[in-house]
């Protein structure tokens, strides 16, 4: 099952997409739990109130059309990124990176993984909607990740795709230089929508994703890779996030990519960039026009 947040005249509310592809209202099925995509986060057990409104077969009452329109599925949670987890990403830091190469040998091998800050709600955008590239960099690139649903209690609940936009010649200038290679206005996505943690036969040890780029309509670059690839795990990366930091309202962590685009690329204004997790969905964003 599939948690989604859509417009509607009244404002942004909660939808479900059941196992037939069928979508429904959660908010109009219970508007106290699923008010907010904070407000589910912060319950107790927030795949428990799924299951029990669905088994009151109040949600079956609430039908939604299928092209009812997307919204990034977030409102009022922080977005948090790991980095250097794939050897990938490793090597291409390095490779950026004129005089900070091995601190990306060290902390991929470390205990303590490298997390950072990445974007409050209002930075981030949703299936369809535009990405943006700084003005003032020369060299960006999508990074296409499996993203983590987490609740208030430091739960993994769910699991959507995200692109972690960056600039690599600003951070490759200097690592210190990181919020500013990731942290900008329209700098990040997530979508289409939040498959639910209890989807049976979904390992994420073994999901593939895939990257494609268009440019005018042809494919540009087009990469490929495996969460099984990745050198810590998703609980561990949650674990470390929330050692010292609470999140009243859930939060979203970014696991890092391993699908790195080579050197003479640059994404230009108007690029469609195409991130398919399989079994997850996929989230296709625009450049935005300068």
């Amino acid at each position: 099952m599939k948690l989604f947040r859509f417009a509607s005249g009244g404002g942004p509310r909660l939808g479900l997409e059941d196992e037939r592809g069928a979508r429904h209202d959660l908010t109009a099925a219970s508007p106290e739990a699923f008010a907010s995509v904070a407000s589910w986060l912060a319950l107790p057990d927030p795949l428990g109130a799924v299951r029990d409104v669905r088994a009151r077969a109040h949600v079956e009452a609430h039908p939604l059309p299928p092209d009812v329109p997307l919204l990034a599925p977030i409102d009022g949670q922080e977005v948090w990124a790991a980095g250097v987890t794939y050897e990938r990403s490793r090597a291409a830091r390095k490779e950026e990176s004129a005089g900070g190469g091995d601190f990306y040998d060290r902390v991929y091998e470390a205990e303590r993984p490298e997390l950072f800050f990445k974007a409050t709600p209002r930075l981030v955008v949703g299936p369809g909607a535009p990405v943006r590239i700084r003005r003032d960099s020369s060299w960006n690139v999508p990074e296409p990740e499996l993203s983590l649903v987490v609740s208030a209690a430091g739960r993994i609940v769910g699991y959507t795709a995200g692109n972690d936009v960056s600039s690599r010649s600003i951070e490759g200038d200097n690592p210190l230089y990181l919020p500013q290679a990731k942290v900008y206005d329209g700098c990040c996505a997530l979508g289409p929508a939040i498959v639910l943690a209890d989807e049976p036969g979904l390992n994420l040890r073994a999901l593939s994703i895939d990257l494609a780029i268009r440019r005018r309509g042809e494919a540009v670059f087009t990469g490929k890779t495996s969460t099984a690839s990745m050198r810590r795990s998703p609980e561990e990366l949650v674990a470390y996030l929330t050692r010292e930091l609470s999140f009243p309202a859930g939060v979203v962590l970014m696991t890092g990519t391993g699908i790195v685009p080579p050197d003479s690329f640059t994404l230009e204004p108007d690029d469609l960039v195409e991130i398919t997790i399989h079994g997850v969905g996929t989230l296709a964003n625009p450049v935005s026009p300068r």
